[in-house]
Formats: structure tokens, C-alpha cells, sequence
């Protein structure tokens, strides 16, 4: 039997009825691996001596009768997360070299319920771009279109996942690199609730896995099912052992709903700073039908939603004032002078990021308070409804595209060029507030490439749009393999 697109829960039941050893199953997702990734390059640090050790134990502990969530299961790990005996380096080549002393706790996390690691998955240069490629490990290639990109920056999970090679794989948001990957290449991410996933550990190099709260960013997990998700998520959520978790446990609420029609969604498919995709809009479109046609209340307009416009230039000014924090002192002199020749009626999205780039301690604080006016307002928006769908990006993968200066490439919309980094809007809808937010496929676009949504949910409530993307999975169909 072909294992290797089955899903986690299929391997789970098979390695518990005796059908099949973690040994067997580590040793197809390898071969598959050699055989496959040369052309995809996903796999950028393999582990496969560890993973067939650590398989022929997880068939010695079930042997013994023990039973875990994800034993004998093989999975495959972001670059960015620290894994002893493995180089971590987020692309860079001046720390091509770094090698951690200790596993993120998201790591230790997985091996302590059972999985077999495979090995590390490609990433851009510091994390910083939609696509995955770095001087390094090179250019990880989209499993449907080869000229295309995977995504960023979990992009080499998201190809990983496509092609077979593991059964999960973590991976970590701060602009849609969970959601955009898994939208590229037509399987399924869950951005958590900022701060419901342990992220220590997850740090670039060469610096102390320290247990911080980070502003906006999240780890979470990618499979090609939305149980496989909540499976995941399961043995991700969680505080740090060494900070909230010594006084804390966490106990998600359930899913609002169970079935299909008793759910309130709200459908968006445009946004006022930028087009939304032909291709991207038919995937919205399709989701709404498969709501209306289960029962679900569905509406396309709230006055509870709060400004879109807004929303996008605060994320860009939260997202870009950590992004410059330690910049050399000349560049930083050189930003601020560019910031203050903006005009006041400037508020483009460009101009958003620049002033983001330096924003003083007080303008930073006077930012997050309107984050909270605007978490606020998703807290009575999700008094009416239970979820919110809508795009991930504007367009299905694009072409590769590595000018070294991302500000001069542009994103081609139905023809219409914008701005490469202004596809982030949809992505910061629900980062900007810490929202839930699990990626779903959608279809196929005219051209055959994998369409996705996202479903987003109330704060701590991730279970509810991991089941709204369960009940759709069962109404429309899920993952699909590449041709």
C-alpha cells in the first residue's frame, strides 16, 4: 500500500492495528524524498539516520504498549526552528554554521508525542518574503508548477506536504507564512491564536532561545487535512514551560457549532487597497455556495467589521517596526529622514511601512491602542457571527521572482501590476489582532494551480474554525496530489 498521502490519523490507526511500522512508513516518506525533491527541493537538511532510529523506537515503545498522539508518525520541521546535531540558519549565509545546543520547545514538543523528525524545510533569507529561496539551501519549487514559488516563508512545508513527504509539519505566521504556503500548494495551515503555541526556540540565529512574547508572530501546524490540523494543534498549544506554563494549562473551548448549518459566517472577497483575483475570488465564491447550500446563515456585509483600510496600515506599522530594530544606526538615520519628507496626506501602504520602519516608543503605543479598539471590534462582530472567510493572498502561486529588491517587484492581478508586498492586506486581517485563522483549499485555478481561503475565528476559539474547515473539507473536497 502507497503510504505516504495518507493522513496522519490513517497512519496513526494503521501503526495501532499492526498494519504497518513507523520503520516501514519512515522508510517509503525517504525514499519518496530521493526520489522526488531533487526537482522541488523542500527537504533542505535531512535527518533520515536519526528518523530511522527514532522510528525503530517509536515500534519498540508500541511494542511495549505505549500509545501517543503521533507515534511512529513522520514529519518534517521549519529550517527556523532549532533542532540539536542540525544547522539552523533562516537562509543566512553568514550562519550557515550555527548549530543550537538545545530543540525548540515546539520540536521537543513533537518528538515527546512520538514523531519521527525527517529532517528541516526550506525558508527565505530570514523569513523575510512570499517566496522560499536562499543562497544556501537555493529555490524551493511549487509541486504543481515547478516555475512557480511554494510560498514563504513556510514554503518548504507547504511543498513538503504536496509531495508526500512526511505527514505534517510545523511551520510559523507572522505575514500569512503559514496560510499563503499552504494556499500555493493546496493544503491546509492553522495560524493560532497569537500566544496559544510556545514559540522559544523559533529565533534566528545566533540568538539564545530566550522564552519572549512575540508581537504578531506564531507558530502552528500544516497537514493535508483539517483533523490532521487539530491533531497537531493539539500537541502544539500550550505556554512555555519556563514562564506561563508554570501556574498555567490550556483547555480550548469546543467548536461553536458541529454541524454545517448552524454556522454564521461572514464572506469577504474584496478589499479597498487591493484587487482581488479572478481565481481567488471563483475559490471565495465556491465556499460561500457550499455554505449556503448547508445552511449556514451567510452574509456579505457587516457594519460590525472593523475598517479594513485602517487595519492594513496598522499591521504595516506594527509588522515594520520590529523589522528595522537592529538596523545599523546610518541606515536607520537614512529611514527616518525619508519618513519625515512624506507628505501628511500620504497613506498608501508604502508610506504605512516606511513610517512603521520608524516609529518612536509613544507612536508604537499609541498603534497597539488602536489594535485594541480594533480587537474590540472583532470581539461584537463575533457576537453575530462565527467565522469570517476570505482570501489568503490576491492570486493563486506566482512565477518566481528574486530581484534582490523586493520593493521593486510587482504582483500581477488579472493583468494589473501592484506592489509585491501589498498582497500582505488579507494576511494581516487576522494577524494584526491575533485572530485564529486556518487556511483551506479551495479549488483550482483555469490554469490547474491550488486556490485557498481562510477561515477566521474568535480569539482562544481556534477549534471553531478548524471544524467550519473540517465540515467544508467533507462538503467540497480537500487535498488533492499534484499531477
Amino acid at each position: 500500500m502507497e503510504w505516504n498521502f495518507q493522513t496522519a490519523e490513517e497512519l496513526a490507526a494503521a501503526l495501532r492495528a499492526g498494519e504497518v511500522t513507523s520503520a516501514e512508513l519512515t522508510d517509503e516518506a525517504i525514499a519518496r524524498i530521493e526520489r522526488d525533491d531533487k526537482a522541488i527541493n523542500a527537504i533542505c537538511v535531512p535527518d533520515f539516520d536519526r528518523a530511522r532510529a527514532a522510528a525503530r523506537g517509536a515500534d519498540q515503545a508500541r511494542a511495549r504498549g505505549e500509545d501517543r498522539p503521533l507515534l511512529g508518525i513522520p514529519v518534517t520541521v521549519k529550517e527556523s526552528y532549532n533542532i540539536a546535531g542540525l544547522p539552523t540558519t533562516w537562509g543566512m549565509p553568514q550562519h550557515r554554521d550555527y548549530m543550537p545546543a538545545e530543540d525548540a520547545v515546539q520540536v521537543s514538543r513533537l518528538k515527546a508525542a512520538g514523531a519521527v523528525v525527517l529532517g528541516k524545510t526550506n525558508v527565505p533569507l530570514g523569513l523575510q518574503d512570499i517566496q522560499s529561496f536562499n543562497e544556501i539551501y537555493g529555490t524551493t519549487n511549487n509541486p504543481w508548477d515547478h516555475g512557480r514559488t511554494s510560498g514563504g516563508s513556510s514554503g518548504g512545508s507547504a511543498a513538503a506536504l504536496a509531495s508526500g513527504f512526511g505527514a505534517l509539519s510545523i511551520g510559523s505566521d507572522l505575514a500569512g507564512s503559514l496560510r499563503t504556503p499552504a494556499h500555493f500548494c493546496g493544503i491546509y495551515a492553522h495560524k493560532p491564536t497569537l500566544g496559544l503555541a510556545a514559540t522559544r526556540g523559533m529565533v534566528a540565529p545566533p540568538a539564545p532561545p530566550l522564552p519572549v512574547d512575540l508581537d504578531l508572530a506564531v507558530v502552528g501546524p500544516m497537514a493535508r487535512t483539517a483533523r490532521d490540523l487539530t491533531l497537531l494543534l493539539d500537541v502544539m498549544a500550550g505556554p512555555d514551560p519556563l514562564t506561563l506554563g508554570k501556574a498555567y494549562d490550556v483547555t480550548l473551548p469546543p467548536a461553536r457549532h458541529e454541524r454545517l448549518g448552524d454556522f454564521r459566517v461572514l464572506v469577504l472577497d474584496e478589499h479597498p487597497l487591493i484587487a482581488t483575483g479572478s481565481a481567488v475570488r471563483a475559490g471565495v465564491n465556491r465556499v460561500a455556495d457550499a455554505l449556503v447550500d448547508g445552511g449556514a446563515r451567510v452574509e456579505r456585509h457587516s457594519p460590525l467589521l472593523p475598517d479594513l483600510t485602517e487595519a492594513a496600515m496598522l499591521y504595516r506599522q506594527l509588522m515594520f517596526s520590529g523589522s528595522v530594530a537592529r538596523f545599523p544606526v546610518d541606515s536607520y538615520e537614512q529611514l527616518r529622514t525619508r519618513a519625515a519628507g512624506l507628505s501628511a496626506d500620504d497613506q498608501s501602504l508604502d508610506a504605512a511601512l516606511l513610517r512603521g520602519m520608524v516609529l518612536s516608543h509613544r507612536d508604537w503605543i499609541e498603534a497597539n491602542s488602536r489594535r485594541e479598539l480594533h480587537r474590540h471590534g472583532w470581539r461584537q462582530l463575533f457576537a453575530e457571527f462565527d467565522a469570517v472567510v476570505c482570501p489568503i493572498t490576491p492570486t493563486p502561486a506566482f512565477p518566481h521572482d528574486h530581484n534582490p529588491n523586493p520593493l521593486e517587484r510587482r504582483i500581477d492581478i488579472d493583468g494589473v501590476e501592484y506592489p509585491y508586498f501589498d498582497q500582505l492586506v488579507w494576511a494581516g486581517l487576522a494577524t494584526m489582532p491575533g485572530l485564529p485563522a486556518t487556511a483551506i483549499p479551495a479549488g483550482r485555478s483555469p490554469e490547474g494551480l491550488p486556490v485557498g481561503v481562510q477561515v477566521i475565528g474568535p480569539m482562544f476559539e481556534d477549534r471553531t474554525p478548524l471544524r467550519l474547515a473540517e465540515l467544508l473539507e467533507q462538503k467540497i473536497g480537500g487535498f488533492q496530489a499534484p499531477k
